[in-house]
């Protein structure tokens, strides 16, 4: 098979080419190595990233190990909890799209034979493997790993208590010096943030996809192991390259559906609903959302990590990590071990040696943390195609809740009236207009979620929204509600006072309206007007609903 870069290394016409890769300090010697890119993500505003520059010198050697040119570019990256709760957010899921057309341009532009996406953190790695899938490349993934928890008096804790302390604040719960000591205690090494949030979910799914070496999600970002890693991860795409091996040839129907049992076991973020089907997109297959209730129907959650329980990232790690998740869910056939995987053999090769350190921590079947899996997709006539719940993160009594809505337009707007103690319990809180058109870009209620909990109301409130959560959201907090307010979803006709229905169990959001009053509001309905510019006014011209993925189609034709 011809390799990509002979376009700019063979034939007297290819002069100027190899010119200007001598430049490089490249020279014909170099011409039968493949050309190895190495996506880096690293920036020094990103904790995920501030460690990235040491493990891309690591995957170089790596790659000059295997055979190949390792070629080092850089991509954007935003930090979720950097960006949260103001206008950075509007650009979080944006990013996502830029990261994944900045993998296109590169790889097309420069003739590369094959990638390592070295990356961490929420938009970055599906961003990544969503432009690897669209080229159909030869890759690796390379994550820079999760971060140590940190220590508050003696109890593990991680970003997320700093978020729900604020709410404890505000609540009256905890003093300035408290919340002064959480502050400075939650995040105490690089890498992504130490929980099961979006960043985490992302790189156990996408080594349950077969695109990274086993170890890489759960290994922590300050383990020298982790260097080990990424010297074999850069080998490693050598040999991906040579045999040709696309991207396409790992997200197939089965890897796609075994990534969903993953999610299933472990109860990943939210945010995966809208990653998975995006790369599903990229990858030309069909997964339907309803897909993820079957299979979570079928798989035990097994794993409890934070926010929905005390353990973190470096505990999995211990106990022995997603092989050996994967190897608790083979033994009830809920995987499928017959996908190949970048190391050259099956996923079921992969994890036989695999071994549960930590029967407590990986929960055998017949004792799960409960008997289905951790997200679920509700549908109803509050949301007519799909919204999403961390079923896994919501306290038994709230699972089916049914009260008068709270109905605000702006996320600041909730957080004022969090601040001000004007959220009553047993109501049901639905910000709208935060979609992926309408915030635009789908921001995090992560602030809203957080002082909800710090204020003692996740047991007693629901959170209802067309925008998205973050990974380390826990409650009856329900988001990506289809369609969104911003195109005239039902969403947009909820008024104060009506009275909304949840009941995950049954799979329904509805609000308790008549379809002769739904359609009479619909009527009635004009939706807010505004003009936006740059990369905001591009995505929302461009962006579907959140039940694709919220993944971007044609422009809008004038």
């Amino acid at each position: 098979m011809e390799r990509r870069s002979s376009q700019i290394w063979q034939g007297p016409a290819r002069a100027p080419h190899r010119s200007l890769l001598r430049s490089l300090g490249l020279g014909p010697g170099d011409a039968d190595r493949p050309l190895i890119g190495i996506a880096n993500s690293y920036n020094e505003l990103i904790p995920g990233h501030i460690h990235l520059r040491s493990l891309a010198e690591q995957v170089k050697f790596g790659v000059w190990q295997g055979g190949g040119v390792p070629l080092e570019f850089n991509t954007i990256g935003v930090c979720d909890g950097i960006a949260m709760n103001h206008a950075g957010m509007n650009f979080s899921l944006v990013s996502r799209e830029t990261v994944a057309d900045s993998i296109e341009i590169m790889v097309q532009g420069h003739a590369l034979d094959g990638l390592v996406l070295l990356t961490n953190c929420d938009k970055i790695v599906p961003g990544m493997v969503m432009g690897a899938a669209r080229l159909d490349t030869p890759v690796v993934v390379l994550s820079g790993g999760p971060m140590l928890a940190g220590d508050f008096r003696g109890r593990k804790i991680s970003l997320v208590n700093v978020f729900e302390a604020v709410g404890a604040y505000f609540n009256g719960a905890m003093d300035a010096d408290e919340l002064e000591e959480v502050e400075s205690c939650s995040c105490p090494t690089c890498g992504s943030c130490a929980g099961l949030f979006t960043a985490n979910s992302m790189s156990c799914l996408t080594e349950v996809l077969g695109l990274s070496l086993p170890g890489d999600a759960a290994t922590p970002a300050p383990y020298s192991a982790r260097l080990t890693l990424a010297r074999a991860t850069g080998r490693q795409a050598v040999q991906v390259a040579r045999e040709g091996w696309g991207a396409r040839r790992f997200l197939t129907p089965a890897s796609l559906r075994n990534a969903l049992a993953l999610d299933a076991a472990l109860g990943c973020s939210t945010n995966t609903v809208l990653h998975i089907k995006a790369i599903a997109h990229e990858a030309g297959v069909d997964l339907p959302l309803e897909s993820i209730n079957e299979v979570a129907a079928r798989t035990p959650h097994l794993v409890s990590l934070a926010p929905a329980g005390p353990a973190h990232m470096e505990d999995l790690y211990r106990a022995g990590g997603i092989m050996a998740v994967l190897k608790r869910l083979a033994e009830g056939g809920l995987v499928d071990g017959d996908t190949p995987t970048v190391s050259g053999v099956t996923l079921a090769e992969q994890y036989a040696d695999a071994h549960v350190a930590d029967a407590e921590m990986i929960r055998p079947l017949n004792n799960p943390h409960h008997a289905t899996g951790g997200l679920a997709v509700l549908f109803g006539n509050l949301a007519p195609r799909g919204a999403v719940v961390k079923e896994s993160a919501v306290l038994p009594g709230m699972l089916r809740h049914r009260g008068p809505a709270r109905v605000f337009d702006s996320e600041g707007a909730v957080m004022a009236a969090i601040e001000a103690g004007g959220i009553e319990p047993g109501c049901v809180v639905v910000i709208r207009y935060v979609g992926p058109k309408g915030g635009p870009g789908m921001p995090e209620m992560l602030s809203p979620t957080s002082a909800l909990a710090g204020a003692g109301l996740d047991g007693s409130v629901a959170l209802v929204t067309d925008g998205r959560f973050s990974g380390a959201s826990r409650g009856a907090s329900i988001g990506h509600v289809a369609p969104e307010a911003a195109d005239g979803g039902p969403i947009a006709l909820v008024k104060d006072g009506d009275v909304i229905a949840v009941d995950i169990p049954a799979r329904r959001l509805d609000v308790e309206l008549s379809e002769d009053e739904l359609t009479r509001r619909r009527a009635a309905w004009r939706g807010p007007e505004r003009v936006l510019t740059g990369v905001l006014g591009r995505y929302v011209a461009q962006v579907l609903g959140a039940e694709t993925g919220a993944v971007l189609g044609e422009p809008a034709r004038g």
